[in-house]
């Protein structure tokens, strides 16, 4: 499976940088968003030596530790984690200015003056040719993504070092988030959320996590799963409180990003495994009342989809063969998943398919089952937003919201090489920080 995946990682560069001579895919190094330059800075310090430390002792904490303990152990590791290979680039170019860039969403948030006229105007700016466009970012999300910058800088934590701090903390902040869920669904039952977490720590895709707004997207849709999982399961006070607030993230999640519909998926899939419907009204009610709350606003989410779609194809898309990404984009995912995630999806087709023969049914509430229906869950979304021709590059960001319970199909790996597999993952993320300058 490695070898695959190497294989595919250099077809789809080969390929790729053939297609690019004219800048054809608007690529500097296809298949990633990424300048190749070899470069140091604090982090090729830091990172090692936070890398070296997970190895040598996240397995035997994530086995011992008591629950809650375990959950902020991930949540800081995970920071940590992703601030260290931020560093190798630097403070200022790999943490504090990513935010900053013309592209990004700071740039805009001086011209929202009035909630009513942003969101009621809104959509026509989104369009190039229209007056005083939307810059990229900006025009690419529904107005919760700016409007989540704004409210930081309205309450004081205005700039990009603020803004990072918020993806920084919140995007790590996806680790207790998908043990909360594995755990929830396991029947309380914490063996495979404890081996999948050294693994969602030290996850190669924290190169695209810090600093990146999907961190935060990500992040949300993690904690809405984990609520609607503690509702179903019926592992808080309040099931009905747990359903709502899932609804009102999935929600907002619509308002983050157009592609966050398909979270649906595995929301889907978190209710058929604890086999408990109770929690979907709750659930629809937190949704409908964050989409009537924007539509009163003036903002109609498909008139924004659909016009976004026309300023898609206005830009690089237009150029962009649908061809090439359709599994080139695929290939983008060998350095986020790193080798272990990769050969734990093997692992886990081949338990899902010997599952199968030997009756899927009564299995797949199990713990294992559990672990191996929410990776599929998170495969198919890919899989559909790949087909959806609304993915073309970017994907090693873009995906992050599915791609991080991928890396829970880690915990399926033998225990007696789960530190190798771990130096595997710290390994690719940091040969990748070194070699390229990512755009995130």
């Amino acid at each position: 499976m490695v070898a695959a995946a190497g294989v595919l990682f250099a077809v789809a560069a080969v390929v790729g940088h053939a297609l690019n001579d004219d800048n054809r895919l608007h690529l500097h190094w296809p298949p990633l968003l990424a300048h190749y330059k070899l470069h140091f800075g604090p982090g090729s310090v830091a990172a090692p030596l936070v890398a070296l430390l997970i190895v040598v002792h996240g397995p035997a904490l994530a086995a011992r530790l008591p629950w809650r303990r375990l959950l902020l152990a991930g949540w800081m590791s995970a920071l940590a984690w992703t601030i260290s290979l931020g560093l190798i680039d630097g403070w200022q170019r790999g943490i504090t200015s990513r935010l900053a860039k013309r592209s990004e969403y700071l740039t805009e948030v001086d011209q929202v003056t009035g909630l009513g006229v942003f969101l009621s105007t809104f959509t026509d700016r989104i369009l190039l040719d229209s007056e005083n466009n939307w810059t990229i970012h900006v025009a690419g999300h529904p107005p919760g993504a700016l409007l989540t910058f704004v409210g930081l800088d309205r309450i004081g934590l205005s700039g990009p070092t603020w803004a990072a701090w918020f993806v920084l903390l919140t995007g790590a902040s996806l680790v207790p988030a998908v043990l909360v869920t594995l755990r929830a669904l396991g029947g309380g039952r914490e063996l495979w959320a404890r081996r999948a977490a050294p693994f969602l720590v030290l996850a190669p895709a924290a190169v695209w996590l810090g600093v990146s707004a999907d961190a935060y997207f990500a992040a949300a849709g993690a904690w809405a799963l984990a609520l609607l999982a503690l509702a179903a399961t019926g592992r808080v006070r309040a099931p009905w409180a747990a359903a709502l607030g899932s609804g009102l993230l999935l929600g907002w999640l619509l308002y983050l990003s157009y592609g966050m519909v398909l979270l649906a998926v595995p929301a889907v899939a978190v209710l058929l495994l604890a086999g408990n419907r109770r929690p979907l009204p709750w659930t629809l009610a937190g949704v409908l009342t964050v989409t009537a709350l924007f539509t009163a606003g003036g903002f109609w989410w498909f008139d924004g989809y659909f016009t976004l779609y026309e300023r898609y194809y206005q830009g690089a898309a237009s150029d962009r063969p649908y061809a090439y990404f359709l599994w080139a984009n695929l290939a983008a995912q060998v350095p986020v998943l790193g080798l272990a995630g990769l050969v734990a999806l093997r692992r886990a087709g081949a338990v899902a398919l010997r599952e199968r023969r030997s009756g899927w049914r009564a299995a797949w509430r199990e713990p294992r089952g559990v672990l191996l229906s929410l990776v599929a869950a998170a495969v198919l979304a890919a899989l559909i937003a790949n087909l959806s021709a609304m993915s073309k590059a970017e994907t090693e960001r873009i995906w992050l919201p599915f791609t991080v319970w991928m890396l829970a199909a880690a915990a399926l790996l033998p225990r007696r090489s789960v530190r190798w597999w771990l130096a595997a993952q710290a390994a690719v993320a940091i040969t990748v920080d070194h070699l390229f300058y990512t755009g995130w």
